[in-house]
Formats: C-alpha cells, structure tokens, sequence
C-alpha cells in the first residue's frame, strides 16, 4: 500500500517523537531510580532498543521508518528517495524529535525547554559516532537484502548493542542528536558538541550506504527501504 506524503511525512515526525520521548524519559527514569551510572545505562538502554522493534514495525510500512536523517540520506544516495521529500523528512525527523524531549519534560515535571551541560566530543567520540551510524545504516541495508521481515529487530537489537560497545553510547542520529541538546537530564548532549556527532554520523552513514552497495550489488540497490534511529 503506498501512502501519500503527508501520512509518510507524520508517520517521520511521530516516530522520531516516541523514539526521543523514550530515549529522554527511560533516562530521567533510571537517573531517579539509582545512583548507579551502569544500570541507569541498562535502564536507557532496553526501552530504547525494544521502542525501534515497535516503531520499524507498525511505521514502516508507511514511511520507511528512517526516523533518522543519516538513514534517509544513506537512501537518498541509492536514489530511493527524491531530494525534496528526503529534505521534508528531516525536516520532520528534527521537529518530532525535539516535541519527544518536551513530552518527556512534561510528564516528569521538568521544565519543557532546557539546554544540555553534558560535555561529550573528542575524537573518540566522534569516531565512536561514525562507527555506530555505520554500523545502523549497514545493519538496515544488510536486513532488507536477507531478512526483511527481521529489519526490526535488527535494528532494535544492533541499537541495544551499540549503546555498550561506543565510547559514544550510540546516538548514531543527527535527529535525536539534535533533540537531545534540548534536555539537561541523563541523556543530553551539549549544543555545541552536537555539529561533531552529526558530521560523524553523516560520513559513517554514507561509508555504509556505499560499502552495502558494493558488497549487495544491485540486488540490495533494487530493494524497499526499511529502516530506523
């Protein structure tokens, strides 16, 4: 079923909504919960993997489920998406996700708007960055060539996993990036280190996009897009 583009434009908006509102609210959650930073780690961690498995599921066939600019510009390489319409994603992939972060504000009875103190930049990080944006965009592209009913889970599962094994914990989404900026709670990330990791998370979005490419053929570039974060 195709929809138009209004309906894949809210399905973006609302995806990338629900997918900060649970990255920000699981993290303000497992801050009050422990002083533990390694289980209020694990406590952001699980709803944001398990979140993608549920929004790739019932989004995707409206959209795509990019819910992440590097995503959408990684299909705008292989020509999957026109420039205009890969433009209003993003567009609405940054909106949502910014309305996600007040929405988790609100329900914890934080101030809506705020701005992030949370230092993270440095090569590592930027590095780590490039890394996880990689490693989503060719798990996706990889998914829809052999497993295409499992994109969700892979997606879900490939985030669960790199949150633990980036210097970064895996934002791996200009999007989210951007929305985090605006919560200093346990999952903000300094405005002014924001242009890094979005920098970082556009070149490893397209290494992927171009090493899947080369590695699936034109049998991967002729599938449906189905991705995420």
């Amino acid at each position: 079923m195709e929809f138009d583009t209004s309906r894949r434009l809210a399905a973006e908006a609302l995806g990338t909504l629900l997918l900060v509102c649970t990255v920000v609210g699981s993290g303000i959650m497992a801050d009050r919960l422990t002083d533990d930073v390694a289980l209020a780690l694990l406590g952001n961690t699980l709803p944001t993997g398990a979140i993608l498995v549920v929004l790739i599921t019932i989004l995707g066939p409206v959209s795509g489920a990019h819910f992440n600019p590097a995503v959408t510009v990684a299909f705008l390489m292989r020509g999957e998406i026109v420039p205009g319409t890969a433009l209003a994603y993003v567009a609405a992939q940054i909106a949502g996700g910014i309305l996600g972060a007040v929405i988790a504000h609100a329900m914890f009875e934080l101030p809506l708007i705020q701005s992030s103190l949370t230092t993270r930049t440095g090569t590592a990080q930027w590095f780590a960055e490039l890394v996880a944006a990689f490693g989503l965009v060719f798990t996706i592209f990889a998914g829809i060539r052999f497993r295409s009913d499992a994109v969700p889970w892979l997606v879900g599962l490939y985030i669960t996993a790199a949150y633990w094994f980036t210097a970064s914990t895996s934002f791996a989404n200009p999007a989210v990036a951007i929305a985090r900026a605006f919560t200093d709670t346990f999952s903000g990330i300094r405005p002014i280190d924001v242009p890094g990791f979005i920098a970082a998370e556009l070149v490893g979005a397209a290494l992927a996009a171009l090493v899947a490419g080369w590695m699936f053929g034109q049998a991967c570039a002729k599938s449906r897009p189905e991705a995420a974060e």
